[in-house]
């Protein structure tokens, strides 16, 4: 549009009668721009760029050109407010055919950060109490899955780092490589190196349940020594079982209990009752103890109890001799911002041991949750929450048959005292080769109980069976087999695997893959292969 240079610009705001004159001047301007390029057509050398005369193009470009205020249509012009685009909400199923650039939803930024999502970029973060407490998951439970040397104990111990600078207590429940006594030390925390010629952990022991009792009122009192009694003969039970390789009787559990009570009663609270106090008591074969098993002559009562004296003695003298027949040498300290009982020296003495030393931790550390949750009920330290770390699962709960039963006893209430359980394993098939059914069912109900799982890298055949539990889509299927194993033969490539893993929280949310980097101190404290590479 061409003005001259005596026209006065015209407020956009001046009402309808500036809008019909300036309708009307832009009129006239095109088409006194029309005769201009028809006069100009006509006359020799008018025409196309390079001419004496303004060149039709040149006309046509300008015209082109929008005016300052927009052009003058109706709903043209200028604009003080430029209304909101309309928003729609899909599924992803859905919106993909009419806008194929969809994604999930932003991954959770609660907890401790872990990694990136490897499709987005963003950071996600993971604490299974703090996931609790934002509604989430429905309860604390993680169960971590994948092959060796994919890095799950690299993920759990930077959960355990950030838990602890969040002010969770850390509780490694039998660390049998040892993986996580250095970064405890690291931490502050507490180390308790379980082994013949080291400490010492007493299966009968109270431990901080036990020291609770002064604290409480006599109801209280009462309820908590049964709660101890409880947990004494629970875990003498599962020992025998190991040890027998066999569930005990029912007349063999009356006799444990009555010799726990008789006990009691005879030490008074002075100290804590051992397996050795157990087998002398049953050995006397006191008259209560002998009515209690219907026993009324030696030979019966010899009878009755046979079986469950070679049982206790091999607790004491056989090849678990030096680790549970005395009394505890170094205590929990509820304080400690982490506590890592060391299993490792066990080990060489074969699985049976080792189990029993699983056993007896899980016990020691559940029982010192009880209590700390107990004294903060009445007011005398304050409340804690805690992450309970339960690695090499498989090889406690392949021991003997029976065993299942006893670490579900344990594990199941964990939400009610603001505990997150962290269970680490291979595979699936480690829960499926135990003896029976019954307890292939129990270690099933591990994974089903547990609202977070962690994938690192797994096989298809193994994938199959996470399906039947979690459902994954083929796409998750796919990413999640393509970490199992590298690609080709190049020495010193890294293994696709390594530091990836998928967080699954339902059969309805979309995994989050996460690609994990180590930094500063991270990479020799999370290191699992220091032995080799020493060598």
């Amino acid at each position: 549009m061409v003005r001259t240079s005596n026209e006065t610009t015209t407020d956009p705001r001046s009402g309808r009668a500036g809008r019909k004159e300036r309708r009307a001047r832009a009129k006239a301007d095109r088409a006194a721009a029309r005769e201009a390029r028809k006069g100009a057509a006509g006359r020799p050398g008018g025409v196309g760029p390079g001419g004496g005369a303004e060149s039709s193009y040149d006309m046509d470009v300008r015209e082109a050109l929008p005016p300052l205020m927009g052009w003058a249509h109706r709903g043209g012009g200028a604009s003080v407010n430029i209304p909101p685009v309309p928003e729609y909400q899909a599924t992803t199923a859905q919106a993909c055919g009419l806008f194929p650039f969809v994604t999930s939803s932003k991954p959770p930024a609660i907890g401790t950060p872990i990694g990136r999502d490897l499709l987005s970029g963003e950071v996600v973060c993971l604490d299974p109490l703090a996931w609790l407490r934002a509604g989430l998951v429905t309860n604390p439970g993680c169960f971590v899955l994948g092959q060796p040397g994919t890095g799950k104990s690299t993920l759990v111990k930077r959960l355990v780092t950030g838990s602890v600078a969040f002010g969770t207590q850390a509780i490694i429940l039998g660390d049998t490589k040892p993986d996580y006594t250095s970064l405890i030390q690291y931490l502050g925390g507490q180390v308790v190196r379980i082994g013949r010629g080291l400490d010492r952990i007493n299966p009968l022991d109270a431990g901080p349940l036990g020291s609770t009792l002064a604290h409480l009122a006599p109801a209280d009192r009462e309820q908590l020594r049964w709660e101890v009694r409880s947990r004494r003969i629970s875990l003498l039970m599962a020992l025998c079982t190991l040890i027998r390789e066999d569930r005990i009787t029912n007349a063999e559990e009356v006799v444990l209990g009555a010799a726990v009570d008789l006990l009691d009663e005879r030490l008074g609270g002075y100290r804590q009752p051992t397996v050795v106090d157990v087998l002398q008591v049953i050995e006397e074969g006191p008259d209560g103890l002998r009515s209690l098993a219907r026993a009324d002559d030696d030979g019966r009562y010899d009878e009755r109890v046979d079986d469950l004296v070679f049982t206790l003695r091999l607790l004491c003298t056989g090849s678990l001799a030096g680790v549970f027949d005395g009394p505890t040498t170094n205590p929990i300290d509820l304080e400690a911002p982490g506590v890592s009982v060391d299993i490792s020296r066990v080990g060489a003495a074969g699985d049976k041991l080792l189990t029993a030393a699983m056993l007896c931790t899980w016990s020691y550390g559940f029982g010192m949750v009880d209590a700390a949750a107990m004294l903060a009920e009445h007011g005398v330290m304050r409340p804690r929450s805690y992450i309970g770390v339960m690695d090499e699962l498989w090889r406690a709960l392949r021991g003997a048959p029976g065993l299942v039963e006893y670490a579900d006893s344990l594990t199941r209430l964990n939400r009610s005292k603001g505990m997150a359980s962290v269970m680490v394993t291979h595979s699936l098939s480690d829960l499926e080769a135990l003896a029976n059914e019954e307890d292939r069912a129990k270690a099933r109900g591990f994974v089903d109980r547990s609202a977070i799982m962690i994938l690192a890298g797994l096989p298809p055949r193994e994938l199959a069976r996470v399906n039947q539990i979690t459902p994954l889509t083929e796409p998750e299927s796919g990413l999640v087999s393509s970490w199992s194993s590298p690609d080709s033969w190049q020495p010193g490539t890294l293994h696709p695997g390594r530091g990836r893993y998928l967080i699954k929280t339902g059969a309805e949310r979309l995994g989050i893959p996460v690609q994990m980097t180590l930094t500063g101190d991270e990479f020799d404290l999370y290191d699992t292969d220091q032995a080799i590479r020493r060598a």
